[in-house]
């Protein structure tokens, strides 16, 4: 805020600096001050985001249990049956959480299933939850 030529205080925009007179609307918080310009600008960002992250999700979805033992292959030696157990149920999930976002009407219900990994020390159980992580 700075004083204008008849010693007024003349309020302005904290993010870009324009005056109460160039924006629609100025509003005020508790020390600082937002047009709805930058206002906007903020909604776009926020906006853009939330696509890189639906597109992200959406990328993971499409991984199919081929490509996901894959994956695990390449930090995972033996551990065959687990990795292939894992692969489908982790496609699945991305089946599960892609179907409760989709809005098509269906019907179709995917349920859930647990794994529980057993086996001695050593045998790869955390590494192979780590790697999916």
């Amino acid at each position: 805020m700075a004083k204008d030529h008849n010693g007024e205080v003349e309020v302005t925009c904290s993010f870009c600096g324009k005056s109460q007179d160039e924006v629609k609307k100025l509003i005020a918080g508790p020390t600082v001050y937002i047009c709805n310009e930058c206002i906007d600008l903020c909604n776009e960002i926020v906006s853009e985001d939330r696509q890189q992250a639906l597109e992200s999700q959406l990328e993971a979805s499409t991984l199919k249990p081929y490509d996901i033992k894959a994956h695990l292959d390449e930090y995972v030696i033996g551990q065959e049956q687990a990795k292939k157990v894992l692969a489908v149920a982790v496609h699945n999930h991305y089946k599960r959480i892609e179907a409760q976002g989709s809005t098509d009407g269906s019907e179709v219900e995917l349920q859930k299933s647990n794994i529980l990994l057993v086996g001695p020390t050593g045998s790869g159980k955390t590494l192979l939850a780590q790697t999916l992580a």
